[in-house]
Parts: C-alpha cells; structure tokens; sequence
C-alpha cells in the first residue's frame, strides 16, 4: 500500500508540473503581453518598454518560469502584477465561493442521484425507470449553459423565485442570503453532475441485483431492504466511486462556465479576467490550485477504492 501511495505521490508532483508547463505555454502564445493588457489604449513604446522592465517580461520565458516554479516549490506562489496583490490574497475569496458552490451542488447532487439511481434499477423497464433515464441523458447530453439559460429563464424571469445573476461582491458573507442568491447555479451543477452517476447507479445496482449472492439471499429469505442496503448497494458502490470523485473534481475546475453564466464571484470567473489581463501568475496559480484539487480527490477515491476491494490491493500488489 505504501509503495503505491508513493508512485500516486509521484505522479501526482510530475502531473502538476505538466500542467504549469502547458498553463505557461498557452499564455506565452496569446496575442500582446501583460504590459499591453495593463496599459491598454494608454500604451506607448517607452511606457511598454519601462513596465515590461518593471514586471520581468524581458527576461527569457525559460528563465521566468523556472523562477516562478522556484517559488512554488517554496509555497509562494507569487504576486498577481496587475492587481498589485499577492496571488492568494486575490483568489482567496473567489476559491472559497467556488468550493462552497461545488460542495453544496455535490451535497445536493450525489445523494439525489444515488437514490435516483437504485430507484430506476429496482423499478428497470418500467415506467418510473423510462422517466429517470430519459431525464438523466437529457443532463448529459445538454451543455451546462444551455441548461443554465433554462433554469434562468423559468426560475428567475418567468416564475421570479430566484436571481438569475448573482449580485454580489467576491467578499460577501456566507448566510442565508448567500445560498439564496447560488440556487440556480447549485440546481444546473446539480442536474448535470447527476445524470452521469444515476446511470452508472443504475447499471451497477442492475449488474449486482442479478447476480448469484443475491439469489442466493433471496432463496435464503432475506428481506428486500436487506438485499438492497446490506448486499446490493454496498458492491454497486465500488465502481461508482471514482465516477464521484471525477464529478466532484469536475465540479471544482468545470464551474467556469456556470460562473459565467451566472456572474458568479469564483475562481473560474477570475481566471477568465486573468487570461484577457495575461496575469500570468494569476492563471498559472488557479490551474495549479485546480488541478491539485483534481489530483487529490482522484487519488483519494482510489484509496477508497484499496480499502472497500480488498482484490484491488492484491491485483495492484502484483
């Protein structure tokens, strides 16, 4: 076990060096530079010439980069030259509301699509089954805007239940008015990060339920709750859990668009503001946060996965 945790360990520092390195790339190729981006219609060649001085960008791109990763290394993951702020001081306020955004859809979302899932298998072919799957695959194949521009025009612009922008700054209070204002854009992240887990539910719960142990229960005269809880979900569960993971993972790197649909103050709608601004360190921060975040949950999810399959252990072992 150890030695796995190690190579996951491994791989997880050489996958966040990849991503620095494709951030990095990406935003060198853009048009202009962050002199041009902070100057605007302002700029002039002496005034581009003294603040690319200011801000390094004469420097080689080798040379930068390797400076910045110095840093990382160090935890420092540098100052935003735009905002004139260090980085996490910028994108403190914006990572908090992207979490809460996405662990209050995960909260909301992953329960409901259990339940929903185990539903549509014990009801398979029959008309509460048609009903689920048909509004899961609806959730999977509508992109997230569509399904947010939706919500917006029910919910907020004909039946004016809720806000289909949020306003509010990046700084505001998490209370009640807060969870109010989120509600479209947790009901969207809900209805889309559901419909993959219902489905695999679905499958898994169907697989085991015809499987010879549960036969076998059943023959043995175990109730039907007992096979459902105690034999059926537990076993359908391990292969859904890394489907939760990447959804949950998803959820805190893909909310970029909901955000922008919805206005909201988070990390996606920031790092947008910091690709048009070419806040290089900005950008190369939030895409280490994220894919940290991604890295993280994943390899958490196969060590759940070690520790519920105990075969997994010994396949892997091997």
């Amino acid at each position: 076990m150890i030695p796995l945790i190690g190579r996951r360990l491994l791989m997880a520092f050489l996958t966040l060096i990849l991503v620095s390195l494709i951030v990095f790339v990406a935003v060198e190729a853009l048009p202009g530079d962050m002199a041009s981006a902070y100057l605007g219609r302002d700029a002039t060649p002496e005034s581009l010439a003294v603040l690319r001085e200011e801000f390094g960008l004469n420097a080689p791109a080798y040379q930068r980069y390797l400076t910045w990763f110095g840093g990382f290394l160090r935890g420092d993951l540098g100052d935003s030259l735009v905002r004139n702020k260090p980085i996490m001081e910028v994108i403190g306020n914006n990572l908090r509301n992207t979490i809460v955004l996405a662990m209050t859809a995960s909260a909301v979302g992953i329960p409901l699509a259990i339940a929903l899932g185990v539903f549509a298998a014990l009801t398979r072919d029959r008309w509460p089954d048609i009903i689920v799957s048909t509004i899961s695959i609806f959730g999977m194949t509508l992109p997230e805007f569509v399904t947010g521009t939706f919500l917006i025009y029910i919910f907020a612009i004909k039946l004016k239940w809720f806000k289909g922008v949020a306003t509010m700054p990046s700084d505001a209070p998490i209370d009640a008015e807060f969870f109010q204002i989120i509600m479209l854009p947790v009901l969207t992240l809900t209805l889309v990060m559901m419909a993959h887990i219902l489905r695999l539910v679905r499958t898994s719960m169907i697989d085991v339920m015809i499987s010879d142990y549960v036969q076998m229960a059943r023959l043995k005269g175990v109730p039907a709750w007992g096979i459902v809880f105690r034999h059926a979900l537990p076993n359908a569960m391990l292969p859904t859990i890394n489907i939760v993971a990447l959804t949950i993972a998803w959820l805190l790197g893909g909310v970029l668009i909901i955000e922008r649909v919805f206005n909201f103050p988070g990390i996606g709608n920031l790092m947008i503001n910091g690709i048009s601004d070419r806040d290089l360190a900005l950008v190369q921060a939030i895409a280490i946060i994220l894919a940290a975040f991604y890295i993280g949950i994943n390899l958490l999810a196969d060590l759940a996965s070690l520790v519920l399959n105990p075969r997994l252990r010994t396949a892997r072992g091997h």
